[in-house]
């Protein structure tokens, strides 16, 4: 079993070659204006969990999922060729809320300092 630094390793690269890809080789243009916010890979190297974000956030999840599914075949070969692993991980493709839930944070906090200033 790999140790704990190399999977985040190869978790990073993963995520690094996919973003890649994204930009430069894959067309489809459900997959336009969103980004790779992690990967996970487990103990076994048997899975790689990408979780993914858009600009437009969760309105196009299921879309943006869709495409990833269809796109995950060539992503793997993609990959396998690029990353030297004996067995490459099969990519499971997931949404992160995080952006979105971040940008709602923001925003309550600044009406909070705004109605502090009118308050004062």
């Amino acid at each position: 079993m790999p140790s704990g630094l190399r999977l985040q390793r190869i978790a990073d690269r993963i995520r690094q070659e996919i973003s890649d890809m994204l930009i430069r080789e894959i067309s489809d243009p459900r997959l336009k204006l969103i980004s790779i916010t992690d990967v996970n890979v487990d103990k076994e190297l048997a899975f790689a969990d990408v979780y993914v974000s858009a600009v437009e956030g969760h309105t196009r999840s299921a879309e943006i999922l869709a495409g990833l599914e269809s796109a995950s075949g060539f992503l793997r070969r993609s990959l396998a060729s690029r990353i030297e692993l004996r067995v490459f991980p099969r990519l499971r493709f997931h949404w992160d809320p995080t952006p979105e839930n971040a940008d709602h944070i923001e925003k309550v906090l600044a009406d909070l300092r705004e109605k502090r200033k009118l308050e004062k």
